[in-house]
Formats: C-alpha cells, sequence, structure tokens
C-alpha cells in the first residue's frame, strides 16, 4: 500500500507543471459551474422572482409542476426531435467532407476546410441574427419559387409558421456545426495508417470495401466520442433558438433550454398548448426544471458511457485475438 501510494505522489510531482497549468481551469470551473449549480439547488424549493431573498417556501412543489408542464414537455419533445435529426445528418456529412479533404489528391484542400469551418467560429447569436434577416428579406423569393414550381399554394411566413420553424432552425443549425465534427473527423482519419489502404489496394480491395474493413473500425473510438459531443452540444441547443424565435411561435420552436430561460427571466408567450400571456420570472421553478432535465442528461451520458465501454472492450478483444494469431 506504502509503495504504491509512494508511485502515486512521485508521478504527481513528476508532471507537477501540468497540474499547475490546469489550477486556473478548475478554479474557473468550480466558481462559474459547479458552486452556481450546488447553489441554485436550494432555490428549487422556493417560489422567487430572482429579487431579494427567497421566503415562499413551496418544497418539491416546483418539481411536480415540472413534471405535469405539458409546455417542458413539448419543450423536451422539440429538442429530441432536433437532436435526433441534427446529430446523424450533421455527421454523416460531416465524415464525407473528411474524408474528401483528407485525399492527398484535392488541391487547396486547406482553403477548403477553413471556408468550412468558418461558421464555427462564429457567435451562434450572430449566426441567429443574420439568418432572420435574411430570411425575412429573402423569404418572399423562396415562396415565388415554390408558387412557380407548384410546391406549395400559399406564401408562407417562414419563422412564423409552426409547421416549419423547426425545421429550418434544424437546418441553419447543421450548416453552423458542421465544421467542427469535420475537423474532428479529419484528426481521426489522420492517425489511420496510410500503409493499410496501401496494403488493401494491393489485395484488390476497392474503395468501399477500404471504407467499410478500415475507415469505419479505425475511426470507431474516435467516432464515439464525436457522437457524445455532438448529442450533449444539441440537447442543450440555445442561444440559436433564442435569437432566431425565442421559442415561437405557439411554442413550436421551444426547447428545454429556451423553456428554463423564460421561466427565469419572465416575457412575453402567445399561445401554445399551456395558453398565452406574461410568464412572471420564478427562479426556483427554472432551477427544478434545469435540474430534472439535468437528471434527464445525466442518464443519457450513462448509456452513452455504457456505449464506450463495450466499444472499448470490443476493441482490446479484437486487438487480443489479432496478437494471438499473429503470434501462432
Amino acid at each position: 500500500m506504502t509503495p504504491h501510494k509512494k508511485s502515486l505522489w512521485q508521478e504527481i510531482y513528476r508532471n507537477r507543471w501540468s497540474y499547475i497549468y490546469l489550477v486556473p481551469m478548475i478554479i474557473l470551473l468550480l466558481a462559474f459551474i459547479v458552486y452556481p449549480i450546488f447553489a441554485s439547488l436550494g432555490y428549487t424549493l422556493y417560489q422567487w422572482n430572482g429579487i431579494g431573498d427567497p421566503t415562499a417556501y413551496v418544497g418539491l412543489d416546483n418539481f411536480k409542476k415540472v413534471t405535469t408542464d405539458p409546455i417542458f414537455w413539448e419543450s423536451f419533445i422539440h429538442t429530441f426531435i432536433f437532436t435526433a435529426v441534427v446529430v446523424p445528418v450533421q455527421l454523416f456529412l460531416a465524415l464525407i467532407l473528411a474524408l474528401i479533404l483528407n485525399s492527398t489528391k484535392l488541391r487547396f484542400s486547406t482553403f477548403y476546410r477553413s471556408v468550412y469551418f468558418l461558421p464555427v467560429v462564429m457567435s451562434p447569436a450572430v449566426i441567429g441574427v443574420i439568418m432572420n434577416l435574411m430570411i425575412s428579406n429573402f423569404g418572399d423569393n423562396f415562396n415565388t419559387i415554390f408558387l412557380n414550381l407548384h410546391l406549395i399554394n400559399q406564401h408562407i411566413d417562414w419563422l412564423a409558421d409552426p409547421r416549419f420553424v423547426l425545421w429550418i432552425i434544424i437546418a441553419i443549425q447543421i450548416w453552423n456545426t458542421l465544421g467542427i465534427n469535420m475537423v474532428y473527423f479529419l484528426a481521426g482519419l489522420q492517425t489511420i495508417p496510410i500503409e493499410l489502404y496501401e496494403a488493401a489496394r494491393i489485395d484488390g480491395a476497392g474503395w468501399t470495401a477500404q471504407f467499410f474493413s478500415i475507415t469505419i473500425p479505425m475511426l470507431r473510438g474516435v467516432g464515439m466520442i464525436i457522437v457524445f459531443l455532438a448529442i450533449l452540444g444539441n440537447l442543450n441547443v440555445f442561444d440559436l433558438v433564442q435569437v432566431l424565435t425565442g421559442g415561437g411561435p405557439y411554442f413550436a420552436s421551444n426547447v428545454v433550454s429556451t423553456y428554463i430561460y423564460q421561466q427565469a427571466f419572465g416575457g412575453f408567450s402567445v399561445g401554445g398548448s399551456g395558453g398565452g400571456g406574461v410568464v412572471q420570472p420564478n427562479v426556483g421553478f427554472a432551477s427544478a426544471a434545469s435540474f430534472f432535465f439535468g437528471l434527464i442528461l445525466i442518464v443519457l451520458t450513462g448509456f452513452q458511457a455504457l456505449g464506450w465501454r463495450y466499444v472499448r472492450r470490443n476493441d482490446a478483444r479484437t486487438a487480443t485475438s489479432a496478437t494471438e494469431t499473429g503470434a501462432a
């Protein structure tokens, strides 16, 4: 036991500068992420508008209201649909782009990478403002084209129509964050030894066989991480929705993050399954909704971690079998 402890502390001391460099990040993480999470836990037991000290104790009523609020569950369904559509479409496109841009035969590949990555460095709020202006100014042009093609029979106000607004936001999100996943896949592709592809070509394997026999298996570990990050990132979407629509019209584009924002800071809502009118600020209720949604995310993360563990075990078994076969 003692030698193990000594070796552990010796290892920490040997890498002390690495830990020292992490100290500022850890302090900021504790101050602005961890502490607010635990500090807001007490507010879930009160009805409080955020001014002064909370005094109206309601116990667990806020959690009961969250679980029975139809607007919350409607927002949750929108969040699930948003994530379920964005993640597979975006990752498929990102992988295809990464495969093309990873080719040594492609000229100006660095320029193309920069072009596709450029939207990532822009703030989603800025993109939301720009897209709102573009759709407002050029929406009638699309209406004219679709009317001439007989795809629609009347003009559509794209961001004010509950049938289309969520799908427009999904399309913008796919474009906005496509570049970061493309870069992740590029990094994964560049870790695959080129000798594997050369050996496969010598054996007569075509592009399809190389893709499914080499690229996909070698990207499996990196791909799982990319999927986890994409799912968590899209489940927490806020800026784009808030700037584009604020969750409207009639809560048609409301996601859980905008729902929590509305409950915490109040505002004016129109229509929806819960009626319309002014939403009074209730930080306690918003904190309860945030914690409830956080628990759902923890469960989803747990399933993702199990999936990652399963993949790692399979990779380890495959590597062991290959080693034993080679030794034989």
